[in-house]
């Protein structure tokens, strides 16, 4: 992860829509293999969309609860850049992977204190909600991932939209934003337009971050 930000495209399940993250400009896509999720994906699937776009752009495969060996046949079929944890994983699951992201679901109380036990390429906060592992369209306190950039490289999630995206970074200042259905026409199928408007956006914020 050199890039000096990153913009995940989330949720894809198709070759088209991962070929509009690539033209928009976005730094990865994320291929769900989580079962219960309406964007999951097959790693057959996974594996003939990664093909197609793997020298454009980083492919994060999504997984809660798995089994660690089913993590590490699935990154090895699809030749993954990354794992995603978007479960309850413990860190002593999650630091056998070199390449992880590990997800926290934040709600307005939560402070980022248990993240100096993981040893991660990147932490990803997404929102809380019951019963739910992402994907929930909803927003949480931005303020508080900023507070987590001590910790490492912040990806923030939950309700990002094009018309949010920039006052997130704004207010975050994270490295990266992720999202999926902040980009949907209805799930697991992406709205062309509404990806290039968050990814134009999304960079221009980064960009002044930067400056």
């Amino acid at each position: 992860m050199k890039a000096p930000y990153f913009i995940k495209i989330c949720g894809i399940t198709n070759i088209d829509d991962a070929l509009t993250a690539v033209d928009a400009g976005a730094t990865a896509i994320g291929l769900n293999f989580f079962k219960q999720s309406k964007r999951y994906i097959s790693p057959e699937q996974a594996k003939i969309i990664a093909e197609q776009v793997r020298r454009k752009i980083a492919i994060v495969g999504i997984f809660v609860n798995e089994p660690i060996d089913a993590v590490k046949t699935i990154a090895a079929y699809v030749k993954l850049h990354y794992c995603q944890f978007h479960g309850d994983e413990p860190p002593l699951y999650v630091n056998k992977f070199s390449n992880a992201i590990k997800s926290f679901r934040i709600d307005d109380t939560h402070q980022a204190i248990q993240f100096s036990d993981y040893h991660c390429s990147a932490f990803l906060l997404d929102t809380y909600t019951d019963g739910e592992y992402g994907g929930t369209g909803k927003t949480f306190n931005w303020l508080l991932a900023r507070e987590a950039n001590e910790f490492g490289k912040i990806i923030i999630a939950g309700g990002l939209t094009d018309e949010n995206v920039r006052r997130a970074i704004e207010t975050a200042q994270p490295w990266g934003v992720d999202v999926s259905s902040g980009v949907e026409l209805s799930p697991g199928k992406k709205d062309k337009e509404k990806v290039f408007r968050f990814v134009q956006y999304a960079r221009e914020a980064f960009q002044e971050l930067l400056s």
